[in-house]
């Protein structure tokens, strides 16, 4: 991986950090207490903007723990089987049996 998009990913899961920091501080603040029927609507649509705040918290998180450990990885190498899979190769070598 090249330094610059290391240090590109590295700016994004700070930002993603700053993020959840935003929507923890969402989830602290009360929703408060208001009369009325209109204001018990206001509250659940309030209660169901923290419930997916936390859901976004969360997902986040798990985006930043999943980048930081690729990074900490380093790059996966692939494995090629040429032209054919193993399958196939089996196949050819038990009907050449034959």
């Amino acid at each position: 991986m090249s330094e610059d998009l290391r240090k590109k990913r590295e700016r994004l899961l700070k930002a993603a950090e700053k993020g959840v920091d935003e929507l923890i501080n969402i989830l602290e603040s009360p929703i408060g207490s208001l009369d009325g029927d209109l204001a018990a609507d206001k509250m659940k649509n309030a209660a169901a903007a923290k419930r997916l705040a936390f859901e976004d918290a969360l997902s986040i998180l798990q985006g930043i723990e999943d980048e930081r450990t690729k990074i900490e990885e380093g790059p996966v190498t692939e494995v090629t089987l040429g032209a054919s899979g193993f399958a196939e190769g089996r196949s050819k070598k038990q009907n050449g049996r034959r």
